[in-house]
């Protein structure tokens, strides 16, 4: 078990993973009148369990990335649906901040322990 795990539990992990999938899901949208544009996403379930077992985070998002598969494709062969995108990336966002809340809670306890305050 590593030192930070110890410290700041699965949500130091978590929040790398957040962010990657972030920018993935940011690539989407971007990218969303590219003409044959293939949108991804990260099992996060699946990539937290990958960094569980001593993987690395880049090593758990490569295991935990796939495709998605489009509710209705388009002719250009572009798989990104906006609706889908953006309550992925709202719902990424929202997790990500709530292990950042955690971490920056847990940071502040240990800073407070070490004032001996």
């Amino acid at each position: 078990m590593m030192a930070s795990e110890k410290l700041f539990g699965l949500h130091a992990t978590a929040l790398q993973l957040r962010s990657q999938r972030m920018m993935m899901l940011a690539s989407n949208i971007a990218n969303a009148a590219t003409p044959g544009y293939k949108a991804r996403d990260l099992d996060f379930a699946k990539a937290l369990d990958l960094a569980r077992q001593g993987g690395s985070t880049a090593h758990a998002v490569e295991g935990a990335m796939a495709y998605r598969v489009p509710v209705q494709a388009s002719l250009d062969g572009n798989t990104v649906e906006m609706a889908t995108e953006q309550t992925a990336f709202a719902e990424n966002a929202l997790a990500y901040r709530s292990s950042l809340s955690f971490l920056s809670g847990r940071v502040n306890t240990l800073t407070r322990a070490i004032k001996g305050e």
